[in-house]
């Protein structure tokens, strides 16, 4: 490998199985995939999982550690042509060292039932273990057949932590990464390339790189990243705040704070204030919509209808006509009944996600329209309401580590005193035997 002109993603590439991360529920000590490679018994597999999460590595791995022969094959760039290639090639690997050639197929998911067919006989016999790859869904991708011949494993997608992790890897190795360049990365714009990378550790260090040519040395020879240079090495534009529009913030604040009060005049007041300095209205539009369902919510459901038909008509009709829409919209929001239930459900639940984590679907949630999801346990144990009277029962809807949270408690107000009513309804103890 040339590390000179290999992309810094390839470089990087983790060369132990303790390096990769976020994949702990396969490679974690006792877990199916860590004692195969211990073993050496070795099982074909399909990884599922979102691109740049590692299941090429990973593939690269096994072959690294059980010492086996690798042929990597693309179903975008290859055929059944290649294939044959590949086999001619195992069989006679296999006469002299008795060893199964690890073949890896990227994108498994884009080869039609003749062409997967084409694996079945060579993995059947053990002339090759077969390594799939995919970002789609195996059941609807995979032919049974081979479905059947290998073992589904996901990989999951890595989060924020690990794509820290794996960035601040690359500015310290100075063998393979950039630790031999003077670089100073400030926190915000390593976490700027981490949002902008959704999760996919090639993208968020081909991001690195760009933005490591990009940003010249400054006079001590350091080159600092921060969020402009980062984001005009990227040609993107960061999300920030013009700290210089103070009024700006501070008119719609008055505005919001007047609905919220219930003070249609100063809501009104508000409203043309921003008009006449030269706010985009459909900005203003914007900020009703969610005062709507931040302070108004159940306790009213028809007022996230009007504000979302005042933004409308300013769209299809525009000023001085939709002005008045707008009025109308301000002053609707202003005097209905207000209930804050709903913002506090959203930042309650939110607080739950990110300390516990994505918990799993339970198993009797997940829809389960093929065998193997079946096989799987998907779907199982699932009650139908419709089967009982005035369709409810009693069942488990949220994930077992959070069982029984609650993070929508409606007031006694208006419309949500009858939400409310219906909730405890539902508490009401029925007999789940038809």
């Amino acid at each position: 490998m040339d590390l000179k002109t290999t992309p810094l993603a390839t470089r990087m590439r983790p060369e132990r199985i303790e390096d990769i991360l976020g994949q702990d529920h396969i490679l974690g000590p006792s877990r199916p995939l860590r004692r195969s490679l211990e073993t050496g018994n070795l099982f074909s597999i399909i990884f599922w999982g979102p691109p740049g999460s590692g299941k090429t590595t990973i593939a690269r791995l096994i072959a690294k550690y059980t010492n086996s022969p690798f042929e990597s094959f693309s179903a975008v760039l290859s055929g059944v042509r290649e294939l044959r290639e590949i086999i001619a090639s195992a069989k006679k690997t296999y006469k002299y060292d008795l060893k199964p050639t690890i073949l890896f197929v990227d994108e498994i998911h884009r080869f039609n039932k003749a062409q997967q067919d084409a694996f079945l006989p060579h993995v059947e016999s053990g002339l090759i273990t077969l390594i799939g790859a995919t970002t789609q869904n195996p059941s609807f991708e995979v032919i049974p057949p081979l479905l059947s011949r290998t073992r589904v494993m996901t990989i999951k997608p890595l989060d924020g932590k690990d794509m820290a992790t794996i960035l601040k890897r690359a500015l310290k190795d100075k063998k393979r990464g950039l630790g031999d360049v003077n670089i100073e990365i400030q926190e915000d714009a390593l976490q700027y390339i981490i949002d902008i990378s959704h999760g996919d550790a090639r993208i968020a260090l081909n991001n690195l790189e760009s933005a490591n040519y990009f940003v010249q040395p400054d006079k001590d020879n350091k080159r600092i990243l921060n969020m402009a240079t980062v984001a005009a090495a990227l040609n993107k534009k960061p999300l920030i705040y013009d700290k210089d529009g103070e009024e700006h913030y501070n008119l719609i604040s008055a505005l919001h704070k007047s609905m919220r009060g219930g003070d249609p005049q100063a809501s009104i007041y508000w409203l043309y204030r921003m008009l006449k300095a030269g706010e985009d209205p459909l900005f203003i539009g914007r900020r009703l919509i969610r005062f709507a369902s931040e302070d108004i919510g159940l306790a009213n459901p028809k007022a996230l209808e009007i504000a979302l038909t005042a933004y409308q008509a300013w769209e299809r009709v525009g000023p001085p006509e939709a002005e008045l829409s707008l009025v109308q919209a301000v002053v609707y929001l202003a005097t209905a009944p207000k209930s804050n239930s709903l913002y506090i459900a959203e930042k309650s639940v939110k607080k739950e996600i990110e300390e516990s984590g994505p918990q799993p679907v339970p198993l009797h949630l997940r829809n389960a329209p093929t065998k193997l999801m079946r096989d799987m346990g998907y779907g199982k144990g699932y009650i139908y309401p419709h089967d009982y009277p005035d369709s409810r029962i009693r069942q488990e809807y949220l994930p077992e580590k959070i069982s029984g949270r609650i993070f929508y408690r409606p007031s006694d107000r208006a419309f949500e005193k009858e939400i409310q009513r219906r909730m405890a309804d539902k508490k009401k103890p029925e007999d789940s035997n038809k």
